[in-house]
């Protein structure tokens, strides 16, 4: 069934054409992650979709019985609401549902055979198991945890940041769960512990979602289909993210020579996606079936838990020796001997040590607020550590922030390349280029050489910023989410000249992908107590690990929980050496109300198989009978169950 459908929709700006004579089609269930470079219009056919902006030409049809929703890139929110009542009011609709159908519930009792009310009832249902929210209370509080907003959920919201805003947005519209919906980037501003409940929450619901993401994990494990839009034409792909790329290399080989550069990238992409990505999963597919099935056995061995935990923590800390001999013959460029550092009242790191070689390349990941930016302050001596020893080399560090500091806004971008004038630039790899050949591999056309930085949207500055980094001669990068407001393109090839840097590289991001195709090493902040762990897994890899000891955490509390009960009711029945007045009292008669309950039960079985009788009475009030006898009797059984039980362990 076709919610969302477009005909030949054509665009343009201006003289620049986003979209041409385009057709897109969303069905019901399908989630279609929609990729492209910045400003081919990505945006422009959302906004098409919101009715935010109409097709110059072209024909616009969607389904008028649904609801569509989009992520807000900026939210707002009305004054004086707290953080849960901001999510909260944006399920009013689900709450009224909810109160309308025990409302409905209890008029029945009365009036059982008003078919209105009956139809109402069911429809209601319908609405309410759609939306997942028979335990919202519940499902609010979750998401209130898994974003990390539970310390917030009292707080003004309108005195969040601006990422903080948005996950709040974010977990009303998913709770809300509307017919279709929108998101823009919605991983931006969260780690990757969010965006594995974004995943989860997203699959197991069922949304039917139209998404713009530069994550590739993200799309690999969401999407049913990719739409890139290139030149104004729209191309779909079946499958996520590795899929695309297998499809699209097969199309670029078909090309002719003046493609090569295009060929090349994907080539080495879809090489990469190979032999990393598809070996890795099924070694971790075959791992995962075998955690499964030792999981099943561990329920009924509490001793396997903790011996489970220490062989999945020893494979985390696992790491080529001798990969680590060969580096120790490197260059040291920083030594750290049990450093520590505390911000406010929050310790983020405790007795670290580690020491980075020339041409280390580290990934410093781990939840949001954990100490990651503090530590590249640390490394770029911004910040003092409390204790410890901290020793930096003799070396030139380039720096990338998320604020852009090394850009002026009344600059322009020859300006920024050429400050003494001429055309040409010296790159840090030896190469000397002209301008525009050198910015037209970061997909700047020639007529942006004369734009100011003021006027550049937040992507095309960070492609500047990143751009320049690499004319610079330095011996060590320091690089601070440096794929925020990128797209995929450009992502790729900063990942392209990141692999060729001759130098060391130390960064932070969330980007699953980028952090397992650049790093070698990692620096995991694990969020608790200033703790950091050294690993050489690949982060996919390790995050994998990390997500079962978390289940074996939760099923040796559930392990806890149950001797703990169980040593309970021991003692009761000790202490408790014969039964209750009340509790042998119900002993003696329930037998007598068990057996006229299977009379009666026996009766209208009878009656529904005898049309004059079930005509008579009403079958639908026949059936509520019969169901609410059954109940009944289910519940004398169990409970006369268990004084047997607790008589027998009484005698022996």
């Amino acid at each position: 069934m076709a919610l969302i459908d477009l005909q030949n929709i054509s665009k343009q700006y201006d003289t620049k054409v986003i979209l041409k004579d385009a057709n897109f089609t969303l069905l019901q269930g399908q989630k279609i992650a929609v990729i492209g470079q910045n400003g081919q219009g990505k945006s422009t056919l959302f906004k098409i979709i919101m009715n935010e902006t109409e097709p110059d030409i072209g024909q616009v049809s969607i389904d008028k019985s649904i609801k569509v929703e989009m992520l807000d890139q900026q939210p707002r929110f009305a004054a004086n609401l707290t953080v849960k009542e901001a999510i909260e009011s944006q399920l009013i609709e689900i709450k009224n549902a909810k109160a309308e159908y025990e409302d409905i519930t209890n008029k029945l009792s009365t009036d059982y055979e008003n078919n209105e009310l009956l139809t109402r009832q069911s429809q209601l249902v319908t609405f309410i198991e759609f939306h997942d929210a028979w335990d919202l209370d519940n499902m609010v509080q979750r998401v209130l945890k898994e974003f990390r907003l539970k310390e917030y959920e009292n707080k003004d919201v309108n005195l969040l940041s601006g990422g903080e805003q948005r996950r709040v947005s974010l977990a009303g519209l998913l709770l809300k769960k509307p017919d279709v919906l929108l998101l823009d980037e919605p991983t931006n501003h969260l780690d990757v512990y969010m965006v594995e409940f974004l995943e989860t929450l997203l699959k197991k619901n069922s949304f039917t979602l139209l998404f713009i993401s530069h994550d590739r994990y993200f799309i690999d494990n969401l999407a049913t289909s990719v739409v890139e839009i290139e030149n104004g034409n729209l191309k779909k792909f079946n499958g996520g993210y590795s899929s695309y790329l297998e499809q699209k290399q097969q199309i670029l080989e078909n090309m002719q020579k003046d493609h090569h550069n295009m060929i090349r990238l994907f080539k080495r992409e879809a090489h990469w996606m190979q032999r990393g990505v598809t070996a890795r999963r099924k070694r971790n597919e075959r791992r995962k079936s075998e955690y499964l099935d030792l999981k099943k056995r561990v329920k009924s061995n509490p001793a396997q838990i903790k011996k489970m935990s220490i062989e999945l923590q020893r494979e985390q800390k696992s790491f080529n020796s001798e990969e680590t001999r060969v580096q120790n013959k490197k260059k040291m460029l920083y030594e750290l001997d049990k450093i520590s550092k505390t911000l406010g009242d929050k310790l983020l790191i405790k007795d670290f040590s580690a020491r980075i070689l020339q041409k280390d390349t580290i990934a410093i990941v781990g939840p949001n607020g954990t100490g990651k930016s503090t530590m590249l302050k640390i490394f770029m001596e911004k910040l003092e550590i409390d204790s410890g020893k901290f020793k930096k080399g003799d070396f030139k560090i380039g720096y990338f922030d998320q604020h852009r500091e090394m850009l002026r806004d009344d600059s322009t971008i020859m300006d920024i390349f050429c400050p003494l004038g001429g055309d040409r630039v010296q790159l840090n790899d030896g190469r000397d280029m002209h301008v525009y050949g050198y910015l037209k591999n970061f997909l700047f056309p020639r007529e942006y050489l004369d734009k100011k930085i003021g006027v550049l949207s937040g992507g095309e500055k960070n492609r500047v910023a990143l751009a320049l980094l690499f004319t610079k001669d330095i011996d060590c990068l320091v690089l601070d989410e440096p794929t925020n407001d990128l797209d995929i393109p450009t992502i790729n090839i900063l990942e392209e000249y990141l692999e060729n840097f001759q130098g060391a590289l130390i960064f932070v991001s969330h980007d699953r992908y980028f952090v397992d195709k650049i790093a070698k090493k990692l620096f995991v902040f694990k969020g608790y107590n200033g703790q950091i762990m050294e690993s050489f897994q690949p982060y996919t890899e390790y995050l994998e690990i990390d997500k079962e000891l978390r289940e074996l955490e939760q099923l040796q509390k559930e392990v806890t929980v149950k001797k703990e009960s169980e040593e309970k009711v021991e003692k009761v029945i000790k202490k408790q050496n014969k039964l209750s007045y009340k509790d042998q009292r119900a002993y003696e008669l329930l037998p007598e109300e068990i057996e006229e309950l299977e009379n009666k039960i026996e009766e209208i079985n009878e009656c529904l198989n005898n049309p004059e009788c079930y005509e008579k009475k009403g079958i639908v009030s026949v059936s509520q009978d019969l169901e609410k006898i059954e109940t009944l009797y289910e519940s004398k059984v169990e409970r006369y169950l268990e004084l047997e039980e607790l008589i027998e362990s009484f005698n022996s």
